[in-house]
């Protein structure tokens, strides 16, 4: 069992005011991931919030106009910072209020923080400009930046007391990381196409007749571009499908966040099934009216008791 912790004890000013910054920095930033952490105690809360601002930063300076050779440096110096929080060497009045946020969530919870170098591994293949020829290749990277952040998610959720199978709780917190990875590379295939990154891997952009890549709002001339699309599809919902078993393992309001976040996902990729040509033209996104319907849905436990009720009739 993974063990789990409710509740807090007094949380200094300084630690506050850092948790403070990290959610106002998940709120601006995060979207689809800000709807289902509402739905955590204030401790949880606050964790995925300084988790998410350290990620965030990792992300941003891959994601921005520096030089590679800047950037590397760069993830090294928050790799250093990493290291410091690990070895508790960050005190509540440190300058950097991610740094203060997650070193007291990592005493709070029982967080791998090794998925966070995952993270920054994973970055600085973007910044080398790393390709990929197989499913199992890009797998290795999906792992890095979407699977290890799922590994970190649980050591605040934590799973319930006698949950069954919940030794194979990281797996399928992993991989549901992995279902929502290869749909924000879906979602995102026109956009990183323009940034020069290719993410889906050579051998289906082969089989599909889509190797020229994706340059502007229609796919290249004789291709099957809906064939590719519906094929990453399928993978897509085989991995949520497996991800998915970690719901019954968790207490009721972890549970609602991961199927609010899980949920926004698996709708996004609805829509990119029914029109595959709409991630050419732009960003596919869902209103947030229907985000709003999937925490509550969450938070219902539907998503829940329908994985719960469907392992006890494979089991029968």
């Amino acid at each position: 069992m993974i063990r789990t912790v409710e509740s807090a004890p007094h949380v200094s000013a300084p630690v506050l005011a850092a948790y403070s910054y990290c959610e106002a920095v998940t709120g601006q930033q995060a979207r689809n991931f800000a709807y289902g952490i509402r739905l955590l105690p204030t401790p949880k809360r606050r964790a995925m919030s300084a988790l998410y601002a350290f990620s965030r930063r990792v992300d941003d300076i891959g994601d921005g106009a520096l030089t590679d050779e800047v950037k590397v440096a760069r993830l090294e110096d928050t790799r250093e910072l990493l290291t410091r929080i690990r070895d508790g060497a960050v005190d509540e009045d440190d300058i950097d209020p991610v740094a203060v946020a997650l070193a007291h969530a990592a005493e709070t919870f029982p967080i791998p923080l090794g998925g966070l170098d995952e993270l920054i591994d994973g970055v600085l293949m973007d910044v080398r400009g790393e390709t990929y020829e197989t499913w199992d290749d890009l797998k290795v990277y999906c792992r890095c930046v979407a699977g290890a952040i799922g590994r970190l998610s649980l050591g605040v959720f934590g799973t319930e007391p006698g949950a069954r199978g919940a030794e194979r709780a990281p797996e399928y917190a992993d991989t549901l990381g992995l279902a929502l990875q290869l749909t924000n590379i879906l979602r995102d295939v026109r956009e990183d196409a323009v940034g020069g990154r290719v993410y889906l891997p050579s051998d289906d952009l082969a089989k599909f007749g889509c190797s020229v890549g994706f340059s502007g709002p229609t796919p290249p001339e004789g291709s099957d571009f809906a064939g590719l699309v519906h094929f990453e599809v399928r993978r897509a919902r085989a991995l949520f499908a497996e991800g998915y078993r970690l719901l019954p393992m968790l207490d009721r309001r972890s549970g609602a966040c991961v199927a609010a976040m899980a949920g926004i996902y698996r709708r996004l990729l609805d829509r990119i099934e029914r029109d595959p040509e709409a991630v050419l033209r732009g960003r596919v996104s869902l209103p947030g009216r229907e985000k709003a319907y999937v925490a509550v849905r969450g938070l219902s436990g539907l998503d829940t008791r329908h994985i719960t009720r469907r392992a006890v009739r494979r089991r029968a």
